[in-house]
């Protein structure tokens, strides 16, 4: 593919994945590390999932406003340098045990992890021409589920093979090569600051917030820009689903005996899905128009998840997860591929900020309903996944009825130049 021949791309991808690498291993391996040294409090493991999430929820406003104000490039570095001193402070903290503050230092690097990835995709949006759009989504999508199937595994094999200290200079080493990559990236400083410098004593609360809503009211102007975040909205409650409801299935109805191995082959199945959808719709992005690449999975999706309520084998089931993962594969390289076309690149940060703590509400609220539904009210699993199935043809109608009106060139260039009457 001709989007490798830029080098700045190239740079960022594997920064990219140096960074996930980092995220992924010792979080993997510190899960594994707190259900063999804290068996009897296995709290400590959800507790620790929690401070890999509820950061979310303290800097979702100023993180898209800091990737637009000042220098993406400086940013995305700054993130790695900053994890990278977090963890060689978490590698000294796990010699002292004590649970309260490797947690704190957890929360820390997981609230400067979600400044990364706006500033990272802004800047990959402006070194790309727009027909590369799509092919970036897509190789975003494969690395992702790359780490899906093999994340689990890879925490594991470090967490036996080097012990938790070394997983944890392996998230060092990853932090300090995906810093030290985009340091080298050369990209103009037109697409590290779209907005002009801003100093960090021109940054106020009340500043940040006016952002911060300037960055609602381009997205609620720009209808097809609605829509597609309406749609990351709609899939944090399938995320939420998929949540739980796989361990719920083995649990009690298909692998009671043998539930945690099945669960940990559903993330497998769900991943090699991922991976095969994602990595055959980048070589046909150009090729299939981004609609019917995006509705036709969904579609396919509620027929499968549907499916699932009828499945009494757990070869059947997870055969279905891995056909779900092919679905979703494709959706979101063509939703990967629209935001960059439809945003100004000013707004990108704030745009992509957006993104994160919608998905994370629709989520919580799913395992809210569910933990509150099931089972005292609603004690069929099976009836679950019918919701589950309704809610995505739901959603397929809703796009297949109003996304056709917006997909036009003159909306493309709405999108351009919505700014002109936001700012």
């Amino acid at each position: 593919m001709d989007i490798f021949k830029n080098r700045n791309f190239v740079k960022l991808f594997f920064a990219a994945l140096a960074s996930q690498m980092g995220s992924t291993v010792g979080n993997m391996a510190f899960a594994f590390y707190l259900l063999e040294h804290f068996s009897s409090k296995p709290y400590y493991a959800t507790i620790a999932e929690l401070m890999y999430s509820l950061p979310t929820l303290f800097v979702f406003v100023i993180v898209g406003v800091v990737a637009d104000r000042f220098d993406r490039k400086k940013v995305a570095e700054n993130c790695d340098w900053i994890r990278a001193i977090m963890t060689a402070c978490l590698f000294f903290a796990l010699f002292t045990n004590s649970i309260p503050l490797i947690f704190f230092i957890l929360f820390l690097r997981s609230a400067v992890t979600k400044f990364f990835y706006p500033a990272e995709s802004s800047l990959v949006q402006a070194i790309l021409r727009k027909d590369q759009y799509a092919q970036a989504s897509g190789l975003n999508q494969v690395l992702f589920s790359i780490f899906l199937v093999f994340g689990v595994g890879l925490g594991a094999l470090a967490y036996r093979t080097v012990g938790i200290h070394g997983a944890v200079l392996v998230d060092l080493i990853s932090f300090v090569l995906s810093a030290l990559l985009i340091r080298s990236c050369k990209i103009p400083k037109s697409a590290r600051l779209p907005n002009g410098r801003v100093s960090w004593k021109g940054l106020h609360i009340s500043s940040a917030v006016s952002d911060f809503l300037e960055g609602i009211r381009y997205i609620l102007h720009n209808r097809l820009l609605s829509l597609i975040i309406f749609g990351f909205f709609i899939f944090g409650f399938v995320q939420g689903s998929f949540a739980v409801l796989p361990l719920f299935t083995m649990k009690y109805e298909l692998a009671p005996n043998s539930y945690e191995m099945y669960s940990s082959l559903f993330a497998i199945f769900l991943g090699a899905g991922l991976l095969v959808g994602s990595t055959v719709s980048t070589f046909f992005a150009k090729k299939i128009k981004p609609f019917p690449m995006f509705v036709t999975p969904i579609f396919l999706t509620s027929i499968f998840v549907f499916l699932l309520g009828f499945v009494d084998e757990v070869e059947f089931y997870l055969s279905i997860i891995f056909l779900i993962g092919m679905c979703i594969g494709p959706v979101n390289v063509a939703i990967g591929g629209w935001i960059p076309n439809i945003v100004h690149p000013k707004l990108m940060g704030r745009v992509s900020g957006w993104i994160d703590p919608l998905m994370m509400f629709a989520q919580s609220a799913t395992l809210l309903c569910i933990a509150l539904l099931f089972p005292n009210i609603i004690r069929n699993i099976d009836l679950l996944y019918y919701g589950m199935a309704l809610i995505i043809l739901f959603v397929f109608f809703f796009y297949m009825i109003l996304m056709p009106k917006y997909l036009n060139e003159k909306q493309h260039r709405l999108g351009k130049n919505t700014i002109k009457s936001v700012l």
